[in-house]
């Protein structure tokens, strides 16, 4: 009988113990709107959203009409106050979406039919990380070619900049951009979307790079965007931008430019 109870109070000291493990680790789901669902009403989501906190791994619950409406998930937040679909990170269409916030940092929605998005039918969320809750574990580290490298631009280095000088190269996965200039008057910023670009906006920088001697791979196909975050200086022309497409080089070619990579780095 004794150990009958013995057994039954660690059972009971168990469960009451992953309950509240499970209840201070799992990750909550709010559904966008409440009852509203996701349409176009003016103020709806920042008062929706205001008093909320985030956690890296909580869950967003999208409900519209399909056939009217989708979540369209941009890259910043020029893109939200112009409701500017045109180069989105993400679409969602099922009517019924369920978008798990992985990083931390703003996250920013919107519909892709202008007169919706104009209405009011855009939402950004703050994401924090969670201490109560396991950090997820890293993804696998990519294993990228090794390109080529470009110095930015030539022999006047990052101070000056002509357009024609990036139009006119083909960059793959792989490359390296190096930016030299003199780090007491100048840096780069690596931003995100086309519109920050056009209108020299610093605020939301992917990466900030201010050494003076900056070596920047190219990870990722797609637009590159890079700026002057010093007043006037971006303005006047110091940006870059830069189209990389899927690397296409040869393993001898590889080998050829990491050992150039690995001089540059050591001298």
């Amino acid at each position: 009988m004794s150990t009958t109870k013995k057994i039954f109070g660690f059972m009971l000291v168990m469960i009451t113990t992953f309950t509240v493990l499970l209840s201070c680790c799992s990750a909550t789901v709010y559904k966008v709107g409440d009852s509203d669902g996701w349409t176009a009403k003016d103020d709806t989501y920042y008062n929706w959203a205001k008093g909320k906190e985030f956690h890296v791994g909580d869950s967003l619950v999208f409900e519209y009409d399909r056939n009217v409406n989708d979540v369209t998930q941009v890259s910043g937040a020029l893109e939200l106050e112009f409701c500017d679909s045109s180069s989105p990170k993400a679409v969602y269409n099922t009517g019924n979406d369920v978008v798990t916030l992985k990083e931390p940092g703003y996250h920013h929605f919107i519909s892709s039919n202008q007169s919706q998005c104009t209405l009011g039918q855009r939402l950004d969320v703050l994401v924090v990380h969670d201490p109560s809750r396991p950090i997820p574990p890293p993804l696998p580290r990519k294993i990228l070619p090794l390109g080529q490298i470009y110095k930015v631009v030539d022999s006047e280095g990052w101070k000056v900049y002509d357009s024609e000088w990036s139009e006119a190269k083909q960059f793959h996965v792989g490359d390296n951009l190096l930016f030299k200039y003199d780090n007491e008057v100048n840096d780069i910023l690596e931003i995100s979307g086309d519109l920050e670009f056009k209108s020299c906006d610093p605020t939301s920088p992917v990466a900030v790079y201010k050494t003076g001697h900056d070596l920047v791979t190219l990870t990722e196909p797609g637009v590159h965007y890079f700026i002057s975050s010093k007043t006037g200086h971006c303005e006047a022309g110091l940006k870059l931008r830069v189209v990389v497409s899927v690397s296409k080089l040869s393993p001898i070619d590889r080998l050829v430019r990491w050992l150039r990579i690995f001089r540059l780095h050591h001298h």
